[in-house]
């Protein structure tokens, strides 16, 4: 089939989410200039260079309470700072209930009863207990075509790894199982890796 999406589509739900996967959640941390702490999920959120290390991830949508746009790009807009916190599969459950729609303010670690931590080269909680935890100074906020759609990208100023996810020196991810997002209400796990070697390797 074919469809143009300007013009809508004849399944019963949108196929785009389930096309562009599986897509890594971005567990964002961030803290408002009143000193508040918020964490929520992103799913379009991926690494984007090596030199400096930066990543970016794309906030859509907005919240009743908040001036157009969530939490999360409120509260860098403010600071300039954010964390990203890796999802495992154990903490999928705490994940799904950050994600919950709660009022302006409100702690969603608390909210989830996840631990927090500070970060050393921030001022922003980090998730404790992460695989590994990106602390990052946003370097810009782009606009977007779409009501309230903005990318933020942020450099990595600051690396936590959890020590049980090191293995012969290479960062395991077979250790702790990454949770990705699908499409729809769909997740999936990594279990499973394999190596392929490039032409001019």
């Amino acid at each position: 089939m074919f469809y143009r999406p300007k013009d809508g589509h004849p399944l019963p739900h949108n196929p785009f989410n389930a096309i562009v996967t599986p897509r890594p959640i971005g567990w964002i941390s961030t803290r408002d200039g009143q000193g508040r702490d918020n964490l929520a999920p992103y799913s379009f959120f991926n690494g984007v260079a090596y030199f400096p290390p930066q990543v970016m991830f794309a906030s859509t949508g907005t919240k009743a309470d908040v001036d157009g746009t969530k939490d999360s790009m409120a509260n860098i807009r403010d600071t300039g700072v954010f964390c990203v916190n890796v999802v495992e599969y154990a903490m999928r459950d705490a994940m799904n209930a950050s994600s919950a729609t709660l009022p302006h303010g409100s702690d969603e670690f608390g909210h989830a009863g996840i631990e927090k931590a500070e970060c050393d080269e921030i001022g922003c909680a980090r998730v404790a207990n992460a695989p590994a935890s990106l602390e990052c100074r946003m370097t810009q906020i782009v606009k977007i075509e779409g009501e309230s759609n903005f990318v933020v990208f942020g450099e990595v100023v600051g690396v936590h790894m959890r020590d049980d996810c090191i293995k012969e020196g290479r960062f395991d991810v077979t250790t702790y199982q990454p949770l990705s997002r699908l499409g729809y209400r769909d997740y999936a796990r990594v279990t499973d890796v394999f190596e392929i070697i490039r032409p001019d390797d």
